[in-house]
Formats: C-alpha cells, sequence, structure tokens
C-alpha cells in the first residue's frame, strides 16, 4: 500500500492531504497565507492522528512545485524535502498550473481549452493553456491581461479560464469562446498525480529539486 502525504502552500489558501493507494484519507487547510510556515508541520503530525498512522507510516511526499507564492514555495519545498530526507522517502513533485488543470478536467470536459490562472501582482497572472489530454499548448509564463490577450486560441476554440487570476480577466475579456470558472485548487489535485508517479518511480531528485519560481523574486524593499 501506498501511503503519500501531499502538500500545497502555493497560495493564500495552504493545503495537505493524506492519501492510501490513491484514496483520500485525511485532509486539512489554512486560510491565511503568512502563517503557513507555522501551520505546516503541526497540521500534518495533527492529520496523521487522526488517521491512525504516524510520521514513519509515510511512503512518498509529493509536492505543488509552483508557480506560486515566493515564501509559500519556500516553505512547502523545504518541508517536503526535509521530510523526505528525514524518513529517507521519495520526493514526487508537480507544476501547480498542471495540478489546477487536472482537476478541473475531472469535472469540465466539454471545452476546447483550459487555462489556468494564479493571481499575481497588479494585472499579472502566472498561467499555462492546456487541452483535453493535459498536454502543454501554452507553457507555464507570468503574463500582463490586457482585453487582447488570448484573442489568437479564442478565434476558432472555446476556453476555461479557471483559478486565482481568472476573475482579473473576467473583467476585461469578453469574447463568445470565453468562459470562466470559480473552482480552486488545492492538495486534494495531488493524489492522483502523486500515485500515478508513486507507481511508476517517477521520483524528484531530492538534492536538486527547487521551487519552480517561473520569474525572478520582486523585492519591493529600498535597497
Amino acid at each position: 500500500m501506498a501511503f503519500i502525504l501531499s502538500i500545497d502552500t502555493t497560495t493564500e489558501k495552504g493545503s495537505i492531504a493524506i492519501a492510501a493507494d490513491g484514496k483520500e484519507i485525511g485532509y486539512s487547510e489554512n486560510h491565511h497565507q503568512q502563517s503557513h510556515a507555522s501551520w505546516l508541520q503541526p497540521a500534518i503530525e495533527e492529520l496523521l492522528r487522526q488517521s491512525g498512522y504516524d510520521i514513519t507510516s509515510i511512503h512518498a511526499v509529493a509536492v505543488a512545485s509552483g508557480p506560486g507564492s515566493y515564501t509559500g514555495l519556500r516553505v512547502g519545498m523545504a518541508s517536503a524535502k526535509g521530510l523526505c530526507y528525514a524518513l529517507n522517502i521519495p520526493l514526487i513533485e508537480e507544476n501547480t498550473l498542471k495540478l489546477m488543470a487536472s482537476g478541473i478536467l475531472q469535472e469540465e470536459k466539454n471545452f476546447d481549452l483550459y487555462c489556468a490562472m494564479m493571481d499575481a501582482r497588479r494585472m499579472e497572472v502566472f498561467m499555462a493553456v492546456f487541452d483535453k489530454n493535459l498536454n502543454e499548448v501554452v507553457a507555464p509564463a507570468a503574463k500582463i491581461l490586457d482585453e487582447n490577450s488570448f484573442q489568437d486560441l479564442l478565434e476558432d476554440k472555446s476556453m476555461v479560464f479557471f483559478g486565482s487570476g481568472s476573475p482579473k480577466l473576467k473583467k476585461i475579456l469578453d469574447h463568445k469562446n470565453a468562459f470562466f470558472s470559480e473552482r480552486l485548487h488545492s492538495a486534494r489535485e495531488l493524489i492522483p498525480v502523486a500515485e500515478k508517479k508513486f507507481q511508476e518511480k517517477a521520483f524528484a531528485d531530492l538534492a536538486y529539486s527547487v521551487p519552480f519560481y517561473v520569474k525572478e523574486f520582486f523585492d519591493t524593499r529600498k535597497k
């Protein structure tokens, strides 16, 4: 039996899930982004206790590797790598935007394209576009939105925009082929991905795994 802990602290909502053979047996979330670091480890311990397991029961740790909040990415990746190192178990990672797309595809299969969007500052988002088979149509990138965004793709294809960044676009984009969903993601999206990668032994390199920031950290402090 594969017993896997999944961690996602890439956005305002941090979450963890534990699963046995791809079936969820515990879930917890935190809605205060500034406290992800102090919340995560106690939450893991409590969730394991509630589920009747201890930390040594874990066979692998899966983590959403980004993009997302700079601090949140570091918290999630550092915690996942620390647990893997201490327990001598494998690390599994997946791009957050792809996780978002795989999640909505479980519910919405009627569109040609799926655009995952994560809120960044001002009119900027982290985004990627996928087809129905989770193939990348537009690679993950940071994009500043305007009323002409995605016009080429929308010309002859229907596309649903979702995630925390999609409300920004909804305010300025009016197109017959553009649709919007309020669906947000969580560590639950990692469960089937982690199970599949565990069975395939598609593990990350523990020594060299780093968060996927998309772009350099933006520091507003005066130098």
